[in-house]
């Protein structure tokens, strides 16, 4: 009863924390099963355990391969692992709930507002609703197109098996694979229907379920809420920037795009430009870019996905609500406008907390790894900005990390996934006073 009670006293984002947290732990424990593995022998725990954070937090970093090491069992396990961790567990339960017709309490909608980055809990549980379908319809969908496409390669099968494997993992934005050898797509880097099924999947991932639903009820409704319109132009102009410089960086790198022709140029730059954020496949060699290129991948990497998705960093809209302010002041402006609508002073605040609490933590922990691991920096802050986004892109230092490396690659992966906002009170004590009832008097200070 004592526990009972106090786990209702949990702010949602500590329950959110500890269940993100309890689900690594037994997907830990069934990794570590000798049937998960193709040797019959256990995995290490460290490895299990840096798995399976992965996995939950739908990453994509690896230190075993995913192909080669693992069973049937140990890659459907992982598998699950990655579907819980995309749409949450706090979805799922609901999920179990809504099946068993059971009222969803208010306590559960403030956890589920939270788990999704929700400004209200107003049709929070019928947004629960449309999650679930669409990641089925489309992971159901896009994995047919897969089945039908390696079953050219391999027996009907196990090509049946690839597709909706990895059209799970892609559309979580995970980054997982089975072709083995850490050879991600690279076998089909000029092949158009692997790489606009696979692309399709990420980018559906990313957007976040809000946009999904308002694109599917455009029909209907015939308008489009600021949000979606908002991310959808980020979201392609992020994507088309980052395909021309990926192209103009990589066109005479023998290594990536230099013995491709023109289709398999153009193609593999916008796969390149979409997996970033937060996809983590790839159908280049990344260890092989120059390091301009990888640099440039690093920053999409930073800006990650969109808000209510399967995808990290600090989220499109936090982006250009930063570059909103930057322009704003420039103009000499108080307002940020977006298709004529005022960004509000607290949502730029929360942005701007955000950003430099995400930019903090990489740091930071780019220069703990600098000083426990035998790698050059450039490779270092890839690895790291890779773990805090969820994206799942290596230059190969995952394979090499000491113990401790892994441990704090876990917490990067981890911290990423819940978001730094949410580990931060549920670590900490939100202030619960509601607003100041007095201010200070203003001051003047020199800035820049």
């Amino acid at each position: 009863m004592g526990f009972k009670i106090q786990w209702a006293q949990l702010s949602p984002p500590r329950i959110l924390v500890l269940g993100f947290a309890s689900i690594i732990l037994i997907g830990t424990l069934l990794l570590m099963l000798p049937a998960s593995s193709r040797s019959g022998e256990s995995l290490a725990l460290i490895d299990a355990f840096f798995t399976a954070t992965s996995a939950v937090c739908v990453t994509g970093l690896v230190v075993v391969d995913t192909g080669t090491h693992f069973s049937v069992l140990g890659q459907v396990i992982i598998a699950v692992l990655i579907q819980v961790g995309g749409l949450g567990f706090m979805t799922m339960s609901t999920l179990v709930a809504i099946a068993f017709k059971r009222r969803i309490s208010l306590r559960e909608r403030l956890i589920l507002q939270e788990a999704m980055n929700q400004n209200t809990m107003e049709g929070i549980v019928r947004l629960i609703r449309k999650v679930v379908a669409y990641s089925l319809i489309l992971e159901a969908v896009c994995g047919t197109l897969f089945a039908l496409r390696w079953s050219l390669d391999m027996p009907i099968s196990r090509a049946i098996y690839y597709g909706y494997w990895h059209a799970i993992s892609l559309f979580n934005n995970a980054g997982f694979d089975m072709f083995g050898d850490f050879s991600s797509l690279t076998g089909y880097v000029s092949d158009p229907m692997v790489n606009f099924t696979a692309m399709f999947l990420i980018i559906s991932g990313g957007i976040g379920f809000v946009v999904l639903s308002d694109l599917v009820d455009y029909r209907k409704t015939k308008k489009l809420s600021l949000h979606t319109k908002v991310v959808l132009l980020m979201t392609a102009l992020l994507i088309l920037l980052g395909a021309l410089v990926i192209f103009i960086f990589e066109f005479t790198n023998p290594r990536t795009l230099g013995g491709l022709n023109w289709g398999g140029k153009i193609l593999s730059s916008f796969f390149q430009s979409v997996t970033p954020r937060t996809g983590g496949a790839n159908t280049l060699d990344i260890a092989g870019m120059r390091q301009a290129t990888q640099f440039f991948m690093i920053i999409l990497m930073f800006i990650g996905a969109s808000p209510g998705s399967t995808g990290g960093g600090i989220k499109t809209t936090t982006f250009i609500v930063m570059v909103g302010a930057v322009i704003a002041m420039i103009r000499g402006r108080e307002d940020i406008v977006f298709f004529r609508y005022r960004v509000a002073q607290e949502r730029i605040f929360k942005a701007l907390t955000i950003t430099l609490l995400a930019l903090l933590f990489i740091i930071a922990v780019t220069m703990v790894l600098s000083t426990t691991e035998d790698s050059s920096f450039l490779m270092i802050i890839f690895e790291t900005t890779s773990a805090f986004s969820t994206v799942g892109l290596s230059l190969g230092l995952t394979l090499k990390l000491t113990t401790f490396g892994k441990l704090l690659i876990c917490f990067t992966m981890f911290a990423g996934r819940v978001g730094p906002i949410t580990l931060v009170y549920a670590l900490g004590q939100k202030n619960k006073k509601g607003k100041e009832l007095y201010r200070y008097p203003e001051g003047k200070m020199i800035i820049g």
